[in-house]
């Protein structure tokens, strides 16, 4: 597993309580810990692997449970989902503005960090206003490169 520093685990769970306390969402047990898999991981889990992680150390938790918290997860903006091409979303508790390389092989996701602003295409302003922007690169990695 990827790991993620103590300190930005720390932090991100202070974001889920202040995010919490702000909606007047309750604190559970469940909710923290399906967080706490996410936010301790840079490997973009799916919702199965978050699952089975939590199930481990919370054997009372569900699959609805789980997919129920990554949605209010994502609607509070502590989490964003990744929809790579094939195997389904994957979650990313990663708020800084960054892009993803996915490899067509292995899937494995990484967080893309650029130098330089990506530019809008010309004419997006005839169809509407852009909020956000997310960039996903594919391609093989290279562990999969060297295999």
């Amino acid at each position: 597993m990827n790991s993620v520093p103590p300190k930005e685990i720390e932090q991100r769970l202070e974001q889920l309580s202040e995010a919490c306390r702000k909606s007047g969402m309750r604190m559970t047990h469940q909710r923290m810990e399906i967080f706490k898999e996410v936010a301790s991981t840079s490997e973009h889990p799916n919702a199965d692997t978050i699952f089975q992680r939590v199930r481990e150390r919370l054997s009372t938790v569900s699959p609805d449970t789980v997919y129920r918290t990554l949605a209010s997860l994502e609607e509070m903006g502590l989490i964003s989902r990744v929809d790579p091409i094939a195997g389904g979303s994957r979650y990313d508790a990663n708020c800084d503005v960054h892009h993803h390389f996915i490899c067509s092989r292995c899937g494995s996701i990484t967080d893309l960090y650029l130098d330089q602003e990506i530019p809008l295409p010309k004419g997006l302003e005839n169809l509407g206003s852009t909020e956000s922007l997310h960039l996903q690169v594919r391609g093989v990695c290279l562990n999969c490169k060297t295999n």
